[in-house]
């Protein structure tokens, strides 16, 4: 649980308490004489980003555990860097065996109470996840309560609940993404996706392969026609903004895993490809926030999932197919599958007659090369739209950078003997992805590219473990809520 209290620092008796202080400046007054003085005075603790220094009996508190943590420069602390050293305090606490933890809140420039509790509460809430529902000796331990120390409660309380909420997003969409591929089949994500609908009131809708087929989804169906675990087109729609309003539709790639199909990838790091669902399931935990938060607009979700996998009936390289939309791709590659079922989902998109959609996939090691482990590849065929996704990836601390689909891009899809094909070739191979998926979508696009930053190879930050990170899922509802709060005030 993680709430809010207020009260003063000598007086306040949790196991542990933690007081961030910034690099160059001393205690706070109420600490002034403890042990915490010496400990600067003595240059043991300076005030960096991620420093901390544990005190054990500090003189004149009733806490038996004071922990300093380093904020660093007073100008450069920021929501961001408050989430982290939330997360670092609450891991150590369960570090220590402790059940409860108090942190005294501070408040970034700029920033208030509310959204100063929102961040440090997404921060320990994302900093204690960790995924071992399949070790047979797991640690069960885990920290209890954390509470945020405000004068202001009542705005710490609610924003600390905020932060609850959307850290669930991310906790969920790590989940589905860390499930071995086969436990996180195409229909674990149908059924995760209708709890979401009945735990919040949402229409749920679940196309099996004859409905995909009968839905003209021919590139859904095709990558999927070889796997023993069938297709699945998962729809959830959230009513709750005006009866005449046009949706967001949010779009997830979840290929619940990818061998590169008769194009077959290398064996090496070929495990990591359960993590090719997480754009879909970035996508389900946006919507379980959305429903928590209760956000009053209207949004759908569309999850085409499906595994790529070799076989007798698998597609070829040189086939040529006919996706929802008409046109024609020819396969140069069966491993460049992921565009071909979000093909398909940006043309079924089209019955919404959508405001803005968004997708997200892991869709290319190009975009990983280009950008690195830190930001998602954006690409889109609105400024606006994309000016409102890159604002919203900075609010939440999951960035994204903007990279651009010039006609020379959409020039490299051009078929030999269809329309388009799914490989543009070896150069700017992001870019061509994206430039093929434009061909899909005529109304305002975004697409985030997050085959760099949806799955790490050791923890990134305190809070984003090794394994899955669940991007961009907060990144979605930022969006959202930033639409929302545009319609209806602050949310």
């Amino acid at each position: 649980m993680i709430g809010a209290t207020s009260g003063a620092l000598t007086g306040v008796s949790p196991p542990i308490l933690a007081v961030g202080l910034h690099k160059g400046e001393s205690v706070p007054q109420e600490l002034e004489g403890t042990a915490a003085t010496n400990v600067l005075s003595n240059g043991d603790f300076s005030g960096k980003e991620g420093e901390t220094a544990l005190i054990y009996t500090p003189d004149g508190m009733a806490t038996p555990r004071l922990l300093l943590v380093g904020l660093g420069e007073r100008a450069s602390f920021t929501l961001e860097k408050l989430r982290r050293a939330s997360a670092t305090i609450a891991k150590r606490a369960r570090k220590l065996k402790l059940d409860e933890a108090a942190f005294v809140l501070p408040i970034p420039e700029g920033a208030g109470v509310r959204e100063a509790a929102e961040a440090a509460a997404e921060g320990g809430a994302l900093g204690l996840y960790r995924f071992d529902r399949y070790k047979t000796n797991a640690e069960s331990r885990d920290l209890e309560t954390f509470t945020l120390i405000s004068d202001d409660k009542i705005a710490a309380a609610t924003g600390a609940e905020t932060g609850v909420k959307l850290a669930a997003a991310t906790l969920l969409a790590r989940d589905l993404a860390n499930e071995p591929s086969n436990a996180a089949t195409p229909e674990y994500l149908a059924e995760r996706a209708c709890e979401i609908a009945e735990r919040y009131s949402m229409e749920a809708t679940i196309l099996d392969r004859a409905g995909i087929e009968a839905g003209g989804m021919v590139g859904l169906a095709t990558v999927g026609r070889s796997a023993r675990n069938e297709p699945r087109f998962i729809v959830l729609e959230h009513r709750k903004g005006a009866a005449d309003a046009a949706p967001v539709v949010l779009v997830g790639k979840a290929v619940t895993f990818d061998s590169g199909g008769i194009s077959i990838k290398p064996s090496a790091g070929m495990d990591d490809m359960k993590y090719d669902m997480s754009g879909g399931a970035a996508v389900l935990g946006a919507m379980e926030a959305v429903g928590a938060l209760d956000l009053p607009l209207n949004v759908v979700a569309l999850v085409p999932a499906t595994e790529n996998l070799p076989g007798g009936d698998a597609f070829k390289p040189g086939d040529v197919l006919t996706l929802h939309s008409g046109k024609t791709v020819e396969i140069v590659t069966t491993d460049a599958e992921g565009r071909l079922i979000l093909a398909d989902t940006l043309s079924y998109a089209r019955r919404y007659e959508p405001e803005a959609a968004i997708d997200c996939a892991t869709l290319t090691g190009a975009c990983h090369v280009a950008l690195g482990d830190h930001a998602s590849g954006l690409m889109g065929n609105d400024d606006a739209l994309i000016a409102e996704v890159r604002a919203a990836s900075e609010a939440s601390g999951e960035r994204a950078w903007p990279l651009p689909l010039f006609e020379e891009y959409t020039e490299q899809t051009k078929g030999d003997t269809a329309d388009l094909k799914n490989s543009g070739g070896r150069y700017g191979g992001a870019l061509t992805a994206g430039a093929f998926l434009k061909e899909f979508a005529d109304y305002p696009w975004a697409h985030l590219d997050i085959a760099g930053t949806a799955y790490n190879g050791k923890a990134k930050n305190p809070y984003t473990p090794k394994g899955a990170s669940g991007v961009p899922a907060r990144l979605l509802v930022e969006f959202l809520r930033a639409r929302a709060e545009d319609r209806e005030g602050a949310i």
